[in-house]
């Protein structure tokens, strides 16, 4: 994910359940409309949208705009670089869900037989 060298710069990110575009944009160093440009271009960066079209990030969303400027800005990926680079890293993140679910699945199963027998 974030390099722990990329946190120290960056403010500590509050618990709350929603920031603001604005807010996003004090925690991670990077303006408004550029959190905007990486919406279109980035899939995984999904805000909710309130009236007025007003964005409002989860606390996941800004780990991964950390994420992307963290490539485009420190270990120079281009755009195209930085997408392939996330999207492996999201396919990694749903096989070992998978592994993970398979195996809670086996293990209930088998409990299910001990109890049948």
């Amino acid at each position: 994910m974030l390099e722990p060298s990329n946190n120290a710069e960056l403010p500590e990110i509050p618990t709350k359940r929603y920031f603001t575009i604005g807010e996003v944009s004090e925690l991670c160093a990077v303006k408004a409309h550029v959190l905007r440009y990486w919406e279109q271009e980035f899939r995984q960066l999904k805000p909710i949208k309130r009236r007025g079209n007003r964005r409002y990030y989860q606390r996941h969303d800004v780990i991964r705009i950390r994420q992307i400027r963290a490539l485009l800005y420190e270990q120079g990926y281009t755009i195209g670089g930085a997408r392939a680079h996330l999207s492996s890293d999201q396919a990694k993140e749903d096989a070992s869900e998978s592994r993970q679910l398979v195996r809670q699945l086996c293990s209930e199963l088998e409990e299910i037989l001990l109890v049948l027998k």
